[in-house]
């Protein structure tokens, strides 16, 4: 009867009790016998425990001496007090109907931390450094390579490597940085992650004496100082990169000639297929000009290869931005 029931909204009564060889008369006889006597009862599971006991167990689990425990450590540790409730399984059901299956444990809160927005405009405005290790010529040695870069241009302002981290060695390569860049007070802001190194209060100190803002990554958050991670990989796989150095001075010497490579040769997509440096001394706009006027003379003598018109060499960025503010949080500002 229910198969019928279920299938007389797409055809009618006496298709289906036809298909099914069932008179109509008791078809209907049944639809007026169930209205009158109403829905059946749902079947009871007879393993279900009584109310009283679930109540009893969801009490326990909720005690103050198993707040931080898990299911299992609750089970075990009533099992070794000589008390059986029910199984775990049967305690996660309890849970679940309470809507208390969630993380009961008190776990420590982290702070909140604002989202670093910062924006460069040009170059030694805003800077980017971090450290990174390389390793040495045994499996537990390793050195630390510093690299300070200037977001806008990607230009590697200075770099240094040591056989340690240290906020001292920090603090006189940027120092040495600015003198090189002729940083004025109030120019500059200086992102890095938040290192040991990075967050001690020599650096800070520097920062705060030489009018430089300085800024941080989110904790637990990868990307937040994107560029610095972005010339890391660009070191570690470029095909001369060798894995490993013999001795400190082996690092410096590759360093030396692959961020001399990386400053004058390499072109960046994110620069207008320019080097660092071209950017970094602001040549960029003679360099566009000249590559516009190629372009307009290869125009000039053959116009049918250029099916969408005059080619455009490309502009360098308005502005480059660490975490660029969405529109959401722009509506929200206005």
């Amino acid at each position: 009867m229910i198969l019928i029931q279920q299938h007389s909204d797409s055809q009618g009564i006496a298709e289906v009790c036809q298909a099914l060889d069932v008179p109509r008369a008791s078809y209907y006889r049944w639809q007026q016998r169930r209205q009158f006597i109403g829905p059946l009862p749902k079947r009871q599971n007879a393993r279900r425990l009584p109310d009283e006991q679930r109540q009893n167990i969801l009490e326990t689990l909720t005690q103050e001496r198993f707040m931080d425990m898990a299911v299992p450590e609750v089970y075990y540790t009533l099992l070794d007090e000589g008390v059986y409730l029910s199984s775990s399984r049967t305690m996660y059901r309890i849970l679940d109907e309470a809507k208390a299956v969630k993380e009961r444990r008190n776990q420590r809160q982290h702070g909140h931390y604002e989202k670093p927005e910062l924006l460069a405009t040009g170059p030694n405005q805003l800077w980017s450094w971090d450290i990174t290790k390389l390793k040495g010529p045994q499996k537990w040695n390793h050195y630390h390579l510093y690299v300070v870069m200037d977001v806008y241009s990607r230009y590697i302002v200075g770099w240094m490597i040591a056989e340690r981290e240290s906020a001292l060695l920090a603090k006189r390569l940027i120092e040495h940085c600015c003198q090189n860049q002729k940083i004025r007070r109030d120019q500059l802001t200086i992102h890095a992650d938040r290192g040991s190194a990075m967050r001690s209060k020599t650096v800070a100190q520097l920062m705060a004496d030489m009018g430089i803002v300085k800024s941080h990554s989110r904790p637990y958050v990868s990307n937040d100082n994107p560029y610095s991670e972005a010339q890391f990989k660009t070191l570690k796989y470029h095909r001369s990169f060798p894995g490993k150095f013999g001795s400190l001075e082996d690092g410096r010497s590759y360093c030396a000639e692959f961020f001399e490579w990386y400053n004058h040769h390499h072109r960046h997509g994110g620069i207008a297929m320019m080097t660092a440096a071209d950017v970094h001394s602001g040549k960029a706009d003679t360099i566009r000009l000249q590559r516009q006027q190629v372009l307009h003379k290869a125009y000039q003598e053959h116009p049918e290869r250029f099916v969408k018109g005059m080619p455009q060499a490309q502009h360098l960025p308005e502005a480059v931005w660490i975490n660029k503010p969405t529109l959401s949080a722009k509506k929200e500002v206005a």
